[in-house]
């Protein structure tokens, strides 16, 4: 059993630190609901790294919104409810698509410098996009941009205060409410951070995969706290892969943009034959599952590990300024996009589900909030449109302020003293037992696992044996858990089993998740969300 709570602790026993607003992350979320929250409030932002590391900085194509004059939200919304494959929830993808937009502009005014074309805001094109409309920033680093300017803004601003290097261990809650968060600080002591609102902008889960897009920090903390305080987790089955991950011995698995493709890439098998004709009519424009699992059939069948990621045709110069990131990048392992064709192949990169939240941003528990990646706003659905998430954080990052300010005051507590129950009280155990591994043994053997049962294409059988380990592996739990790594660990082994549980229970293939037992998509069975809330059975519910 996942427990509540990963460590014993005693609120009493240990020092307490009052704020207004509690925010969980630094990327794109966090800072940008940090810095709308503290225009009226005090706010406290907690990062277990530095302030720029996070999923925001290494998102290269951009962020979508509706600027062109020949585009609108009709069709942004119908773009993403298509790319959703029937799981978007109309209403968010409403907000996103008209509150887009704003934000976008908010995001200048703070600073954010994006590309200029004769003047004006330049935009490209992504697949599955019918209209150029993703603004992006020094060519292909615009995550890093936005990033830049925001974190300028949280450290110059007085009623921002920020801790790096803390790890949040697990959220406390009170009748009801949450209020506020335990704390691990850089020096392995503990402190109580009591909050009027908690929001988590902790990313996504990247590190459950081998082989993934992500930073080091992906470890699923925010879904797995959330998860562990009660809150519901929705849709967590759908993982997204991306198409094109740098694959060349030595290199690590650096992320090569979709918008690579929307400048008019072209994707060849191993024999150099562009493919995906075969696969949709959209070529490699297509949505991100299927170019996803067209690479991985043409790798199977001409026996390889990679396909090729082609931009020869274009100008030199135009590929230099458009991906001076991806272009230095690949020619620090010495290929010229250029001249050579570039090897690629899929990796994890995106938590299309995460904590269920209202169209404010707010949890089942009162006071909780997600924004960013860690939430399910029901804006992506099965399968997430690319550039959209950027847009999602802002835009319920504000919301998510709007409802912060109306919430009344926390009324008076009777945490201090209190402790989790006796159930959840000393039972942990430090004998190390000859099944006990090391941490890194343990999180490199989930992440291997998950590639090949929980992956791109799944099957009952392949579902069942990754669910028998973990429940073998939720013996984890019963150790004294202290480091950082642990920690980790316990929150990457907490979403694995959600993922896995998720995948087993949805028996038909939708967006991200593709099932070789169950290849069709049935909308008249399995058109509705899969809900899970601890010490619950998984529940379905059903499409508004």
């Amino acid at each position: 059993m996942i427990p509540q709570y990963l460590v014993d602790f005693d609120l009493s026993a240990l020092p307490m630190v009052e704020t207004d607003v509690l925010v969980i992350g630094s990327g794109i979320a966090g800072l940008f609901t940090a810095i709308k929250a503290s225009e009226q409030q005090r706010v406290l932002m907690i990062t277990k790294k530095s302030l720029l590391e996070s999923n925001t900085r290494y998102a290269q194509g951009g962020i979508a919104a509706v600027i062109a004059e020949d585009d609108s939200p009709a069709y942004h919304l119908q773009d993403t409810l298509v790319a959703g494959a029937g799981l978007c929830r109309s209403e968010a993808v409403e907000v996103l698509v008209n509150e887009g937009p704003d934000g976008v502009k908010e995001l200048i005014r703070l600073g954010t410098l994006f590309d200029l074309e004769n003047g004006e805001l330049a935009l490209t094109q992504e697949g599955a996009h019918s209209h150029r409309r993703i603004l992006h920033a020094n060519g292909d680093a615009t995550g890093y941009e936005i990033v830049r300017a925001l974190a300028v803004e949280v450290n110059e601003h007085p009623g921002i205060e920020v801790w790096d290097e803390h790890f949040v261990i697990d959220l406390i809650t009170d009748r009801g409410e949450c209020i506020g968060a335990l704390v691990q600080k850089d020096d392995g002591s503990q402190v109580f951070v009591k909050a009027q609102a908690t929001v988590l902008c902790s990313g996504g889960a990247g590190q459950l995969y081998r082989y993934t897009t992500n930073p080091d920090v992906a470890t699923a903390d925010g879904v797995a706290m959330a998860y562990r305080a009660g809150a519901i987790v929705r849709d967590m089955e759908f993982i997204q892969f991306h198409p094109t991950s740098l694959c060349y011995p030595g290199a690590p698995r650096f992320l090569v943009s979709e918008a690579v493709r929307g400048e008019g890439a072209y994707l060849r098998n191993v024999k150099g034959e562009r493919f995906m004709d075969r696969y949709h009519a959209q070529l490699e424009l297509a949505p991100r599952d299927i170019v996803a699992r067209a690479i991985v059939s043409e790798m199977e069948s001409t026996n390889s590990t990679f396909v090729y990621l082609d931009i020869t045709h274009e100008q030199p110069e135009m590929i230099k300024h458009r991906f001076p990131t991806i272009y230095e990048t690949c020619m620090r392992y010495g290929l010229d996009m250029t001249t050579d064709w570039i090897p690629v192949a899929p990796a994890a990169h995106y938590m299309m589900g995460g904590v269920k939240t209202d169209l404010s941003g707010e949890s089942n528990i009162s006071r909780l909030f997600a924004c960013g990646e860690v939430s399910s706003t029901g804006v992506h659905g099965a399968n997430r449109l690319a550039s959209n998430s950027l847009s999602e954080a802002i835009v319920f990052g504000r919301r998510i302020v709007d409802r912060i300010q109306s919430l009344p005051p926390l009324g008076l507590l009777q945490v201090r003293g209190a402790a989790p129950s006796s159930v959840e009280m000393n039972n942990k155990i430090n004998k190390i037992t000859e099944e006990q591994k090391p941490v890194s043994e343990r999180r490199l053997r989930l992440q291997k696992m998950m590639v090949r049962q929980v992956g791109l294409r799944r099957n009952g059988e392949d579902l069942q044996k990754a669910m028998d380990k973990l429940q073998q592996e939720l013996q984890f739990f019963d150790q004294t858990l202290t480091h950082k790594e642990e920690l980790e660990y316990a929150n990457l082994l907490t979403c694995a089993w959600l993922v896995t549980s998720g995948a087993l229970h949805r028996e038909e293939s939708r967006g991200a998740h593709y099932r070789e037992d169950f290849p069709a998509r049935d909308d008249i069975v399995w058109q509705k969300h899969s809900l899970q809330q601890r010490e619950q059975a998984i529940v379905e519910e059903l499409m508004s």
